[in-house]
């Protein structure tokens, strides 16, 4: 895309996700997400009911009148989204290729928090780390971030999920809100331990891309020529049979199991996304789900 087609394709979606965010997602966003701590307010005069424990006994012995403390939660929070952008990224289907899932999506997390005010950061990574943009506030660099995701022209196709998060555990010194948008394609054994790491520091959220494509092809009796984007290699695939069919559920239903033995131990619910359907219908869902269980 040259300039003015990338220009208007990130006002079309700054527009589009604006309005989504505006009427339907950022409540569910700020009801979604805790502050980071409380922060002391004042002290006053202990009223019966208040709970002891809130006691501020120096300033009592000082005054001979019970005084509590007072505090507010801190609510400013950081966001950091750490995209997906190797070669499996630009293929798509139906609909979207991934990688323009991924730009819409960092568009709703994004203007959500700006919406909060809590800061915004992003990781670009293939089998590099890409690019790194450290958490912010303010519009202009809210649409940078977007601008990138729908723009950027990575140098490697590989995918390293475990170098993304074993960067970000290193740099990030604050807790706050991570989220990972992939289509997590590479081995889970490869990024396990970092990602368990990022589990405990984090308050962590797998976006997962899927091209329905990758669940099953379609019979066609005949045989094609497909080149994996991230390697380069090149195979003959028969569509004339269910073998092919077979191995990809085989493939897709042993990730699953290896993806939910992964997150289950640390109670990361994943949000899977089909890149034919509404990018923003599953992240509703999900927000909306974990805003009544915070409730609770």
């Amino acid at each position: 895309m040259n300039t003015a087609e990338i220009l208007k394709k990130v006002r079309q979606i700054e527009i589009q996700t604006g309005k989504l965010v505006t009427e339907t997602f950022a409540g569910e966003y700020l009801s979604a997400f805790k502050g980071q701590g409380i922060e002391f307010a004042e002290v006053r005069e202990y009223t019966p009911g208040d709970d002891v424990r809130s006691i501020d006994w120096n300033v009592t012995a000082r005054s001979a009148t019970p005084y509590i403390k007072k505090y507010n939660e801190e609510r400013e929070l950081t966001l950091m989204i750490a995209c997906d952008v190797s070669g499996s990224e630009k293929f798509g289907s139906k609909g979207k290729l991934k990688q323009e899932a991924a730009a819409e999506l960092t568009a709703l997390f994004a203007l959500s928090a700006l919406t909060n005010s809590d800061k915004v950061g992003l990781l670009l990574f293939s089998d590099q780390v890409e690019l790194f943009v450290p958490p912010r506030k303010g519009k202009k660099h809210i649409l940078r971030l977007i601008r990138e995701v729908v723009a950027f022209e990575p140098k490697h196709t590989g995918t390293r999920i475990d170098l993304a998060l074993e960067t970000l555990n290193k740099v990030i010194k604050r807790q706050g809100i991570l989220i990972v948008i992939s289509d997590f394609l590479a081995p889970v054994s490869q990024f396990a331990t970092p990602f368990k790491l990022a589990a405990k520091k984090f308050d962590l959220i797998p976006v997962i891309l899927q091209d329905k494509l990758e669940q099953a092809m379609p019979k066609l009796g005949a045989c094609l020529d497909v080149t994996d984007p991230e390697t380069g290699q090149v195979d003959l695939l028969s569509l004339s049979n269910e073998t092919l069919n077979i191995r990809l559920a085989d493939f897709q239903q042993a990730r699953q199991r290896q993806l939910q033995n992964l997150f289950n131990p640390h109670k990361v619910a994943p949000i899977t996304v089909d890149t034919a359907q509404n990018t923003a219908d599953p992240v509703i869902a999900f927000f909306k789900q974990r805003a009544k269980k915070m409730r609770r």
